[in-house]
């Protein structure tokens, strides 16, 4: 199904039942396209969309089921207190961990993603911030955090408390020695600064082991943040991919048409 080009945001028409339903197919339709991108790695990452008649409530991915066979139905519901409130599979306690803390700091987004993508992960453990050597790379300018402490799997709530205040108002977080994280005011915002980060990562990895990238002027990086940094930006640039996997894995909708 080809989505319509009106940002997510300004739809306020759907009834409570039928947004819902639209963010679990999107949400499903999420880790479709992560597991075609080889962003998977054996029960690790998880992307989250916020309930829209429970705030304090999240839809996330069953613990231990491949992002490649997700569907609508297979989501679960889980509250702020780590309780799976609809679904039987179990949550991932890193998830729970995450994302409950990143929800709750930041009421403007609806959508979080995290996984142990390659090159995110490679660029991580240089616990650096990204520089700022190609038009796309600017996404980030001034608009990402480094969590710089590494302290095992993130299963204390604390701990995701203290990415969460890393995170701070930015759309992306590096994880030192961990991974990328990224947020946003829709799914398919989030989805997108997730692929092209990790692909942020893999150019600037790439480009250090041939020589010193010449940087973009602090003066250029802010215009061109400002041309495709924003919110809307990242909806609108993550359409194709969203239309792509629709078509090659119709059955991410699961037991219910797709919603318009």
């Amino acid at each position: 199904m080809v989505s319509k080009r009106t940002p997510h945001v300004m739809v306020v028409e759907r009834s409570v039942q039928d947004e819902r339903l639209w963010r679990k197919q999107r949400l499903a339709l999420a880790f479709r396209i992560f597991g075609r991108l080889g962003f998977d790695e054996g029960v690790a990452g998880h992307i989250t969309a916020r309930d829209p008649e429970r705030p304090d409530h999240f839809w996330v991915n069953p613990f231990g089921l491949s992002f490649k066979l997700i569907t609508a139905d297979d989501l679960i519901l889980v509250n702020h207190q780590g309780e799976v409130v609809e679904g039987t599979w179990p949550v991932n306690q890193a998830a729970f961990a995450i994302h409950s803390a990143v929800h709750a700091a930041r009421p403007d987004v609806l959508a979080a993603a995290h996984s142990h993508s390659k090159f995110g992960r490679a660029w991580a453990s240089l616990g650096q911030p990204l520089s700022p050597i190609t038009q796309d790379s600017c996404i980030f300018y001034d608009d990402h955090a480094l969590f710089d402490d590494f302290t095992g799997v993130v299963n204390d709530p604390e701990e995701g408390k203290r990415l969460a205040h890393a995170l701070g108002d930015n759309k992306a977080a590096i994880l030192r020695n961990h991974g990328i994280l990224t947020v946003g005011q829709t799914i398919e915002e989030a989805v997108f600064w997730y692929v092209t980060m990790e692909r942020t990562c893999e150019v600037e990895l790439l480009a250090r082991a041939s020589g010193e990238p010449k940087l973009i002027s602090p003066e250029i990086a802010r215009l061109t943040y400002g041309q495709i940094g924003g919110h809307v930006a990242g909806w609108f640039s993550g359409q194709p991919l969203f239309d792509w996997i629709a078509v090659q894995e119709p059955d991410a909708y699961g037991d219910h048409a797709p919603i318009a």
